[in-house]
């Protein structure tokens, strides 16, 4: 069943509250970790992003091109990272770029429906968990890591697995739960309060047109935060 209308929230109204507490988040992280309450407000953005990955996905005309797109922006973030700070822990762009790569790799092992295609998407999925769970162990002595992990790659597997608006939403929340139980606290359990805000989605995605946008806004944002960071003693 469709649920696509003229009321509730576009995709890209989703994305700019994402981009809001992702932002938010990311000053907790690097100006004001003493203020536990920014990263409280930061959980709502990997939910609300993982949906739109699954939605792009499903909806692109080039997937090819998708896949692609957000390798290259992840490449550019990661090189980013390791020059300013040495760094080799993964963003979440290199993630979500597993996640996707996932998703086409079992499009095509349905469509092609043989048996190399499908050999194709099991060594694809063996090659995702090493380096999500083995790659860092052999890296113990760094810092490199896939942000949110392996339940953090496959959070936009099981939501495009859904066939209807209430089926990815239940999916979406047992990922989340999934992801919560992985992590130490309660902090990562604060980001089920993003199911009522991607109950609201009406299915289209918005009057403008914001895709390079968000694209260009993920490295401008983490550069600013950072050469803040660099002033404050």
């Amino acid at each position: 069943m469709s649920l696509t209308t003229r009321y509730g929230l576009s995709g890209n109204a989703l994305k700019i509250i994402a981009i809001l507490s992702m932002t938010l988040d990311h000053i907790g992280v690097h100006l004001f970790p003493q203020y536990h309450f920014l990263r409280v407000l930061g959980r709502l953005a990997l939910p609300i992003f993982a949906y739109m990955i699954a939605e792009g996905c499903r909806y692109t005309r080039n997937p090819k091109k998708y896949l692609l797109t957000i390798l290259a922006v992840a490449a550019l973030c990661q090189t980013v990272y390791f020059l300013a700070m040495g760094s080799l822990y993964q963003c979440i762009l290199v993630t979500f770029t597993l996640s996707i790569l996932l998703i086409q790799s079992m499009d095509r092992a349905r469509e092609q429906e043989t048996h190399r295609s499908a050999v194709m998407t099991a060594l694809i999925w063996v090659g995702v968990i090493f380096v999500c769970v083995g790659l860092p162990r052999l890296l113990d002595h760094t810092d490199f890591a896939i942000d949110y992990g392996l339940w953090g790659v496959h959070l936009p597997v099981l939501i495009y697995q859904g066939r209807d608006q209430r089926e990815r939403l239940l999916l979406t929340g047992a990922g989340l739960v999934l992801l919560a139980l992985s992590f130490s606290g309660l902090t990562q359990w604060f980001s089920l309060l993003a199911l009522p805000l991607l109950a609201l989605y009406n299915g289209q995605r918005g009057k403008w047109r914001m895709k390079y946008f968000f694209y260009v806004y993920y490295p401008l944002h983490l550069a600013v935060i950072y050469g803040i960071s660099l002033l404050i003693p």
